[in-house]
């Protein structure tokens, strides 16, 4: 049995942790019932039948299924129109897909969040040669850093008000930094700032991890694009792959011309008789983000009575995305810790992890994930660059008591080998 693993100190402290997290609990379960009611509603309202799980494959021409399927992730998502395919293999291909489909040679895009996450840089060109990056397309790329976790309001305003920029990209989650990952009301406030200056500019949201964690998404306070993964969040756990890419319909249809071909659009496409587990994926979504919210409640409560520092955010601080981080101030004790995650998965418990190159990245990474779908960040995993402070990056857990153990157990093997 797994509790027998586990540190009898670490026992008693879980158990004063569910008396004292249990208030934040019910908190979570409200957020849940909400994201719950909107998704059933929208099923409900595009009349979801057993044929829409249909397997169309060859061209993949006329899949009811698949049009439905996208109809309800723009409802939820609070758009017009969505592209949600299994021939998106990543949040990654689904940022690639928008940004090239969007932007031109000649054209400005802008982060307004500073420096993106790592497997975007060479994407857009910031680092590496590659003959494939929106630089070497000819798009010029600009940021504007946050300044204290806040969007830097006057700068924004004042670059965007020069009517010279195509698309400004906002990131909502940290990725691997130290700043605060950001809420949909701030997203929404800055998004109303550009609107009194500029009309026209393409505000794209990068969603991954933030799914559902609130009320409210981008979509619902003036994003013109949001883009996201399926083996995060809205895949609920039952999604084998695929991503999303959700908002105005102009711009998914010169988004679905990109990712199939001119004239095509969102006309073709196989759905390798993955509709069912798309549909299930996001009808348990929100149960899945509940779980994730909770493990990484408690982790962040045991690991700062552990008295473990760069525990962000702390445990009763407000969440917007499922990420948790720990700062493990050496190298050492940083692989340690991924590999205790490593040996309590459900899969693959018996891997060691050790740092190394992972194509997109910079550094050197560990990755802890035992998950039933390779990569999956909705089912609990963890993963850092291999650089000071040493910060340790997780995230998911299908479920609370699956995610207790299995950090219980990693804490453990840790406290056992010190």
């Amino acid at each position: 049995m797994i509790t027998e693993q586990i540190d009898p100190e670490l026992l008693a402290l879980a158990k004063q942790a569910d008396e004292e997290l249990d208030p934040i609990y019910r908190r979570i379960d409200a957020v849940c019932m909400r994201n719950s009611d909107r998704i059933l509603s929208a099923f409900i309202e595009n009349n979801v039948s057993y044929t829409d799980f249909a397997d169309i494959n060859g061209y993949g021409n006329y899949d009811a299924g698949r049009d439905k399927l996208e109809r309800i992730f723009a409802d939820v998502l609070g758009s017009e129109d969505a592209l949600v395919r299994p021939q998106i293999m990543s949040g990654t291909n689904a940022l690639y897909i928008a940004f090239t489909g969007l932007l031109k040679h000649g054209d400005t895009m802008i982060s307004l969040t500073g420096t993106p996450y790592d497997s975007l840089q060479e994407m857009i060109g910031i680092s590496g040669s590659s003959s494939q990056s929106l630089k070497a397309y000819g798009v010029r790329y600009e940021q504007i850093d946050l300044v204290d976790n806040e969007f830097d309001e006057e700068a924004i305003v004042s670059r965007l008000s020069r009517n010279d920029v195509r698309l400004a990209e906002i990131q909502r989650s940290r990725g691997y930094s130290s700043r605060l990952s950001l809420s949909v009301d701030k997203i929404g406030q800055i998004i109303a700032k550009i609107r009194e200056v500029n009309k026209d500019v393409i505000i794209m949201v990068d969603n991954c991890y933030g799914e559902l964690v609130e009320e409210k998404e981008p979509g619902h306070v003036g994003a013109d694009i949001t883009v996201g993964s399926l083996m995060k969040n809205l895949g609920g756990g039952i999604a084998p792959t695929g991503g999303y890419i959700a908002g105005r319909k102009d711009l998914i249809g010169e988004i679905a011309e990109r990712f199939s071909a001119p004239g095509l659009g969102k006309e073709q496409g196989a759905n390798f008789n993955l509709n069912n587990a798309f549909f299930k994926g996001l009808f348990l979504a929100p149960g899945a983000v509940r779980s994730s919210l909770k493990t990484a409640v408690f982790s962040a409560w045991m690991l700062e009575k552990l008295g473990y520092t760069g525990v962000s955010p702390r445990y009763d601080e407000f969440r917007t995305d499922i990420i948790q981080t720990v700062e493990l101030s050496t190298k050492e004790n940083l692989v340690r810790f991924t590999q205790g995650l490593q040996e309590s998965s459900p899969i693959d418990s018996f891997v060691k992890v050790l740092p190394a190159p992972m194509p997109g990245y910079p550094f050197d990474e560990v990755m802890a994930c035992g998950a039933f779908t390779q990569g999956s960040t909705i089912e609990l995993s963890a993963d850092a660059p291999v650089i000071p402070p040493y910060t340790l990056y997780m995230q998911g857990g299908m479920t609370p008591e699956y995610g207790k153990l299995s950090v219980l157990l990693a804490l453990s093997k840790i406290k056992g080998s010190c």
